[in-house]
């Protein structure tokens, strides 16, 4: 059976193309070494599943590794103390059970008659004691029971074991214990709600910080599409089409995996960088779990929207403060990231298009009935820029000429990605570049058939500032080998003087201007 790129569930080596994890692991494997407790708190779909199957595989011959998971429990299991040591024994024996281990251990949880977390804490002891190996415990989905009170005393039982170690042993309770979630229930205070209710005191605070990197690098991306090339062997540029890969998914392990499979599997094993860019464009617009989840959060928290609106269609620049809830709360759902100058991101180009289509819609849905017939913008194939960039102008132009409603600076840019969208719609698609975004300036990179278009929208902040923007834009457009470009202007002064969109020569560059 060859094997696939996954993205359901955790990855079996065996079965699936992974990318080579020796660092990170290492980096868990010495957690585990000095006895940590610590929670693998990610987003959604970021290999933490296949982290923790990862140490039951590697590490087994070392420790007891008891796998478990939350997950599915259901509300039956913490009704009472004693369901819930119940429920608890008997996934301890099953995994004992399935594993082949020695009976005499097996056996302490097939009868454990504890009916209360004291008795559970007993248990324990008499179980690590037993145990002939250091005993590790990784428990998957926790945050699906975070909120439950009886959750969080067993929580506070581990912790008073791990503290009675300095002297009762090490032996007196498990080795290490792994939680997995989004949440990191050792700061449950910083889990946004819509409700008013929250928690304040964690019962979790001996966890180590979990520091460890598992976006996926370029390199390890190359690694694991040589695993592919060595099987299928399509000729492709590995380094090339990794780098490709990690441009659009920063490394999400997610979109990494999902783009690899839509070439392998829906494009024809396409692995050039217009096959790279066409997975992409069907990535955005495929409804998945991921994009599901962080749109409703947007639609839950408030101030989330207003913080991702600010810098994906504003633009803003926002300094990262990790004290703050929501901006931590965004992090942890990986919706935004903490660049090299400590500026908020949006995490990659894909979350970027899809929350920006997230904002699109609510403005076409609210405009709806507004709809005007527009011209053809393709011509033989190829997008003319110069015509939707004329297009948008005259309606600018026509729709707030009279209108008795202000025009805000933070609306144009929405204004003109809501316009594009249609036109570009199921064969191009856009992306603004992170390093040119701030309140004065954002560059879009639109690709349409085999071209690549880079317009600048710009706030109007006088002339000097207008010819530093054709300057930045100009470099710009020589970083990525373009002759010409496209320079969108918003002139909100009392005072502007029309002027006519027109083609001018700047630092040997075309540079198509329109000011709104």
């Amino acid at each position: 059976m060859r094997k696939v790129f996954n993205i359901t569930g955790s990855c079996n080596p065996q079965w699936h193309y992974m990318v080579n994890s020796k660092k990170r692991f290492k980096a868990i494997e010495e957690l585990i070494a000095t006895g940590e407790y610590f929670t693998i708190n990610r987003a959604r779909q970021y290999g933490k599943t296949t982290t923790l199957f990862m140490v039951w595989r590697r590490l087994s011959e070392q420790y007891l590794v008891l796998p478990m998971s939350f997950e599915g429990l259901g509300d039956s299991a913490f009704v009472s103390e004693e369901a819930f040591v119940g429920t608890f024994a008997r996934m301890i024996a099953r995994r004992l059970s399935s594993a082949k281990e020695d009976e005499v251990l097996a056996s302490i949880w097939e009868n454990c008659t504890a009916k209360s977390l004291d008795g559970l804490a007993l248990t324990i002891t008499k179980f690590c004691k037993k145990s002939s190996k250091p005993v590790v415990v990784t428990i998957d989905e926790v945050d699906k029971s975070s909120d439950n009170q009886l959750f969080l005393n067993f929580l506070g039982m581990l912790r008073n074991k791990y503290l009675e170690r300095n002297m009762e042993g090490m032996d007196n309770t498990f080795h290490s214990v792994i939680l997995a979630g989004v949440y990191d229930v050792k700061n449950i205070k910083l889990k946004i709600r819509p409700e008013a209710e929250k928690k304040y005191n964690s019962p979790w605070n001996i966890a180590a910080d979990f520091k460890v990197d598992m976006t996926f690098h370029p390199e390890e991306i190359a690694q694991m599409l040589a695993d592919y090339e060595n099987d299928v062997h399509t000729g492709m540029d590995i380094k090339a089409i990794s780098e490709e890969i990690y441009k659009y998914t920063f490394g999400y392990p997610f979109l990494v995996s999902k783009l690899c499979k839509v070439i392998d599997e829906e494009l024809a094993k396409d692995w050039t960088v217009k096959g790279v860019q066409n997975a992409t464009k069907e990535t955005i617009f495929d409804k998945n779990t991921l994009f599901t989840s962080m749109t409703k959060n947007l639609e839950n928290y408030p101030e989330l929207k207003q913080l991702i609106y600010a810098i994906s269609v504003n633009g803003d620049t926002v300094t990262y403060d990790a004290n703050n809830p929501v901006m931590d709360f965004a992090s942890m759902f990986s919706i935004i990231k903490c660049d090299e100058n400590r500026k908020v991101r949006i995490h990659n180009i894909i979350f970027e298009e899809v929350l920006n289509n997230y904002f699109i819609a609510e403005r076409t849905i609210a405009n709806l009935g507004k709809q005007r017939f527009e011209p053809n913008y393709v011509h033989d194939g190829q997008l003319d820029m110069e015509l939707v960039l004329t297009r948008f102008a005259d309606l600018m132009h026509e729709e707030y000429r009279e209108s008795t409603v202000p025009f805000l600076e933070r609306e144009g840019r929405l204004l003109f990605l809501t316009f594009l969208k249609p036109v570009i719609n199921g064969t191009g698609f856009y992306y603004i570049e992170p390093q040119t975004r701030n309140n004065n300036r954002m560059d879009l990179v639109v690709t349409y058939g085999r071209k690549e278009y880079v317009i600048e929208l710009k706030i109007w902040r006088g002339e000097k500032y207008e010819e530093r923007g054709r300057d930045q834009l100009a470099g710009y457009l020589s970083t990525r080998g373009l002759g010409e470009g496209y320079l969108i202007t918003f002139d909100f002064s009392k005072n502007k003087m029309p002027a006519e969109a027109h083609w001018a020569e700047h630092n040997g560059k075309k540079i198509f201007e329109v000011i709104i």
